[in-house]
């Protein structure tokens, strides 16, 4: 009566991603020049905590991507910092993305600022600030003038494989 047709797997593999990718505004939301945290999610490791900071950036390959995200004092003081080792450029890696860092010992009182960094821009993207009893909110007032020192601080990442 009916016949099943057999597609070889990579011919459906093909037509799966064709149709994923014509969908891929809401994978590859449209973002300013610069990287942005959107999201700071924080669990505690044996006494540290692991930060999973969201980050979305207009990546496009070496040339321009989000490099890092740090956690920083109110004061401008680096405390900690997460080498992105590559980019993330849209349609190919998923934007924005979510990596982790540390586990960081800090005073769950402690009021972090976390942000992001360009490779070719530097900072000045939406940061957000927080501590880990209270969550973290955005914070507006942190722009690419607020401890641009820390910037040549180690570590620093290493060339940009892609």
């Amino acid at each position: 009566m009916f016949r099943r047709i057999l597609i070889p797997v990579w011919i459906g593999i093909i037509l799966l991603s064709g149709m994923f990718l014509m969908g891929q505004e809401s994978w590859c939301p449209q973002t300013g020049p610069l990287a942005d945290v959107l999201n700071v999610f924080v669990t505690e490791e044996d006494g540290a905590y692991l930060f999973k900071v969201r980050v979305s950036s207009p990546d496009v390959g070496c040339s321009q991507y989000a490099d890092w995200w740090e956690l920083l004092t109110p004061e401008g003081e680096l405390l900690f910092r997460h080498i992105l080792l590559h980019s993330h450029p849209c349609p190919l890696s998923p934007n924005p993305f979510t990596r982790p860092g540390g586990p960081y010992p800090v005073d769950p009182q402690q009021t972090i600022i976390v942000r992001a960094h360009m490779n070719n821009l530097g900072y000045g993207g939406a940061a957000m600030r927080g501590s880990v009893a209270s969550g973290f909110e955005p914070a507006p007032d942190i722009t690419a003038e607020f401890a641009p020192e820390v910037e040549t601080l180690d570590p620093q990442p290493p060339l940009c494989p892609f």
